[in-house]
């Protein structure tokens, strides 16, 4: 027996397949959101508490108030639908919680059950003889209540079925349909393949972290959405209301051919430009042009950094500028995350350390990087004891212990060690302090420790919506643990073989 499907205002939602439609206009959201949905429509027009909504909606597996407020904000921004005169369908109650402000109208796929409701009984006062219809014999009379009767049930299945009808219809656009409306607040940074230039390399492991370093601070720091596309080639429409997008050209300069970093933000919605700005990239500069970038996106996009993101910013500054360019080349080689790429990674950054001392941002990722290759490659007891004094210096560092940085480096010793409470406990708190790719990724390898692969598999395609692309297909198949995409995501696994 499928789920029923339910009116909420103006939107028809089917919770068996996980869409909403509505005016021809049809969407299809992640099975939490739509959990989420039907939950307020069994109780509309009540005030709901964030645990009330862990208890029913997640079960109590997540625990932090961020998932739930996140996967509101997300609900409303579908229900929105991009129209900003839309009203309000969730509402916030300060201090209690949230509450579903539209009607509800419940039918089935089969259609509506209705229940005749008895006629009122007569009332015979006492003295007098109760009124009767002596041309009406009592047989006719049921006759027309029965017909009555049937003719107000069959209206309602028609009317359900027809609901149903146009839902499915709808539900299976053309293919020649492309039209996408677009997020506002949605960011896609692409890495374009412009003119070659000499270190290609090199200036591409640098595009690819700056895209990683603002992608990582806006998701958490701001309210913008945005999805690092910079390891994602495939040409497909998106939703994002913005793009960023990076790219290294050879131009005439002076009389001699030079190669510049362009860097351009267009809005989508009418293909205006909102920042154009290029770079001339030279050994000595990279830092330089990491604080310009982030103080003009800041401008760009009307959104002043927090002390907390200026904080973190701050930990990307490096005594010596060529840091940071071999830093965000050993960054490149963890995302891609097999065993050659992490040991050339802790090689680069044992020189990161060496020469700069104080870039503590590079130690925590040494301790990443060295307790993933531990996780995919036996340890000797020689080597095995220089990791764990790798992560006492690194748990003993005030600087680093309150970064996202520590909570990954626990989480994956943790569920080294098999301890896999205290993993979930370390990687809830690393998302409370950073929203990023890789903690999503971790995030579903406790899950399917727990054994709870729906509430991994949630966790896998946030990751995967975060960062597209290879570099996080192949964590969530291999990190820590291998993981059967077929079997705990066949969603992903599905989108990837369409692709």
């Amino acid at each position: 027996m499928q789920q029923p499907v339910v009116l909420i205002g103006e939107w028809l939602v089917t919770p068996a397949v996980n869409q909403i439609s509505r005016q021809g206009r049809q969407l299809t959201l992640e099975p939490r959101l739509i959990d989420l949905l039907v939950y307020f429509a069994h109780h509309p027009d009540e005030v709901l508490s964030r645990d009330e909504l862990i208890d029913h909606v997640w079960t109590r597996n997540v625990v932090t108030n961020h998932v739930v407020t996140q996967s509101i904000s997300e609900l409303r921004k579908s229900l929105k639908d991009g129209d900003e005169s839309s009203p309000e369908y969730i509402v916030t109650v300060p201090k209690r919680g949230y509450k579903l402000a539209a009607t509800v109208i419940w039918c089935t796929e089969e259609g509506a059950e209705l229940t005749p409701v008895p006629p009122p009984a007569a009332i015979i006062i006492p003295g007098t003889e109760p009124d009767r219809a002596p041309t009406t014999p009592p047989e006719k009379r049921r006759s027309i209540t029965t017909w009555w009767v049937w003719g107000l049930f069959l209206l309602a299945l028609f009317s359900c079925v027809a609901l149903v009808a146009m839902s499915t219809i709808n539900s299976h656009p053309p293919v020649t349909k492309t039209r996408l409306l677009l997020n506002p607040r949605d960011i896609d940074i692409r890495l374009a393949d412009g003119n070659s230039c000499n270190n290609a390399a090199s200036q591409r492991t640098y595009a690819v972290g700056l895209g990683s370093l603002i992608t990582t601070s806006l998701n958490t720091f701001s309210t913008y959405m945005v999805h690092d596309k910079t390891n994602y080639n495939v040409n497909e429409p998106s939703s994002s209301g913005k793009t960023l997008t990076i790219e290294f050209v050879n131009q005439r300069h002076y009389r001699a051919q030079q190669c510049f970093m362009s860097v351009q933000l267009v809005d989508n919605a009418d293909g205006s430009m909102m920042l154009d700005k290029r770079y001339f990239v030279t050994s000595a500069n990279p830092l330089s042009i990491q604080n310009d970038l982030m103080s003009s996106l800041s401008e760009a996009l009307t959104q002043p950094w927090p002390e907390r993101m200026q904080a973190m910013l701050h930990m990307y500054q490096p005594p010596q500028s060529t840091s940071l360019t071999h830093f965000y080349q050993a960054h490149q080689l963890l995302m891609k995350g097999d065993i050659d790429s992490l040991s050339k990674a802790s090689a680069v950054l044992d020189d990161v350390i060496s020469d700069s001392p104080g870039f503590t941002y590079a130690l925590a990722e040494k301790a990443i990087v060295d307790v993933l290759r531990h996780s995919q490659q036996p340890m000797n007891e020689t080597q095995l004891a220089e990791l764990n004094a790798e992560i006492t210096r690194v748990s003993n560092n005030p600087e680093i212990k309150n970064t996202a940085a520590f909570y990954q480096i626990k989480t994956i010793d943790m569920l080294g060690q098999g301890k896999v409470d205290d993993a979930f406990t370390a990687i809830n708190s690393g998302i409370d302090l950073e929203m990023s790719w890789m903690n999503y990724v971790l995030l579903g390898k406790v899950y399917e420790m727990k054994g709870k692969n729906r509430l991994a598999a949630d966790a896998y395609i946030t990751a995967f919506n975060l960062r597209p692309g290879e570099n996080t297909l192949y964590w969530i198949e291999n990190s820590v643990f291998q993981t059967s995409v077929t079997r705990v995501v066949p969603y992903l696994d599905n989108f990837l073989a369409a692709e």
